[in-house]
């Protein structure tokens, strides 16, 4: 099994779902679709209050080259334009849409054996993103300015608890391969691979009964997909540490994975790429994981977008008494929410409700200068540098000394901290405060 320097074990709780077929999640009246569901400009409004408008229809369209277009979850009317709080805690403009209870849909064409400009062009079309929590635009990614050789589709799914992409691979197998050759298509690769953790067996096996696709000890042929099989560590997904891991390359500091000739991409982004092509689907629905101790009956889902937090955990038999904290995505890298008053958005991989047992309430104590953090930083940092800069307000030399514009903010440092100092949120503050100074 392959894997990369740094990083560490995480008990991954995946228990709690791995085996949990997707259900689809029921219809509601209300939605509440974010305009900004995507790394880039918000998405431009193109339907007015009042409008009637059917599943799948454009509502948005992307406003600049890294923007996305945003798609009608329900058929029903448009009611209101508000200003909601997203999971980050931002305000940020919504579109409420009531269902009206019809089945009308407005689908893209469906297209068949498209050249690699017609995939893009319907990637862009049907607004995919990355749905690994990053949100960048699908049709961006897969143009890139730099020549690359290699796509590397991201199935580690490292987060705990998290089952969605593995649950997808298992049970979508073929429309999944698909997507992921429509994708090498549109890129102009032939050395395709996929990173799987090996606590994922039973995906593994479902990927390797799919014609072309085959492991790395046998031969390669042209077009063939390899399954790179990788230890279970923590952050193993990352994109950096991925490329490592699976074709022993390092994305240099500040760089992009296209500048050693790669291309990453998301499970779910694959396919929906395949369902926006061979379908003409839109990406307004997503499968998440309902996850953590706190859950009635932890699930995996497929929710559409815009879909009320409190409508998911009441399909889910609502919370134990014990929960303490509520968490949209994982416990590493995801935000820790203050209630249930958010909707979801493409991004969004898993919400998980932890009791005490799962989740620290320590409040942090002073900086032992232990150095722990630094011994498991994937990206080689000094985090205990960038905490302390950060907390005195000089950010230039949390950027300097700690690195903190490298960071990938995976959460590595904060697990192992014995003072539990809050250096994720450290980061995060350094990058906001140094975008604003530029």
């Amino acid at each position: 099994m392959k894997t990369f320097k740094g990083g560490f074990h995480v008990p991954d709780n995946k228990d709690l779902t791995a085996s949990a077929a997707i259900e689809q999640m029921p219809a509601v009246t209300d939605y509440f679709v974010s305009l900004s569901q995507h790394i880039g400009k918000p998405a431009e409004l193109v339907v007015n209050v009042g409008d009637t408008v059917k599943e799948g229809q454009l509502i948005a369209k992307a406003s600049s080259f890294v923007s996305a277009n945003i798609h009608s979850p329900v058929c029903g009317e448009v009611i209101d334009v508000t200003k909601r709080k997203n999971a980050q805690g931002g305000i940020v403009d919504y579109v409420h849409i009531r269902a009206n209870g019809k089945q009308d849909v407005d689908y893209l064409p469906k297209l068949s054996d498209p050249t690699p400009e017609q995939i893009i062009e319907r990637v862009a079309a049907a607004g995919i993103v990355g749905m690994g929590g990053a949100g960048f635009p699908t049709s961006v990614k897969i143009s890139p300015k730099d020549p690359v050789d290699s796509l590397i589709i991201n199935a580690a799914e490292c987060e705990p608890y998290l089952n969605c992409d593995n649950r997808l691979m298992i049970e979508r197998t073929e429309q999944f391969i698909a997507g992921v050759r429509l994708l090498a298509k549109a890129i102009n690769v032939t050395n395709i691979y996929i990173g799987i953790e090996a606590n994922k067996m039973e995906a593994y096996a479902a990927l390797m009964a799919q014609d072309g696709v085959i492991d790395e000890k046998t031969p390669r042929q042209e077009n063939d997909i390899v399954v790179v099989l990788l230890k279970k560590k923590y952050p193993q997904g990352a994109e950096k540490t991925l490329i490592k891991a699976c074709v022993n390359r390092a994305v240099p500091v500040g760089g992009l994975p296209s500048a050693v000739g790669c291309i990453v991409c998301n499970v779910a982004s694959a396919y929906a790429t395949y369902d926006a092509v061979v379908n003409g689907t839109p990406l307004y629905k997503r499968l998440m994981t309902v996850s953590g101790r706190g859950v009635a009956t932890p699930k995996n889902i497929e929710v559409r977008v815009g879909t009320p937090l409190e409508a998911i955990v009441e399909f889910c038999g609502g919370l134990n008494e014990e929960t303490v904290k509520l968490v949209s995505g994982g416990p590493m890298m995801g935000f820790s929410l203050a209630g249930l008053d958010v909707c979801t958005t493409k991004t969004d991989s898993g919400f998980l409700a932890l009791t005490d047992k799962e989740a620290s309430t320590v409040l942090p104590t002073p900086c032992i200068n232990c150095g722990r953090c630094a011994s498991v930083c994937p990206m080689r940092l000094m985090p205990m540098y960038i905490d302390f800069y950060a907390t005195v307000g000089d950010y230039d030399n949390a950027c300097k000394i700690g690195g903190a514009m490298n960071c990938f903010e995976c959460g590595t440092c904060a697990y192992v901290c014995p003072a539990k100092r809050p250096i994720v949120q450290s980061v995060r503050l350094t990058k906001s405060k140094m975008k604003e100074k530029k």
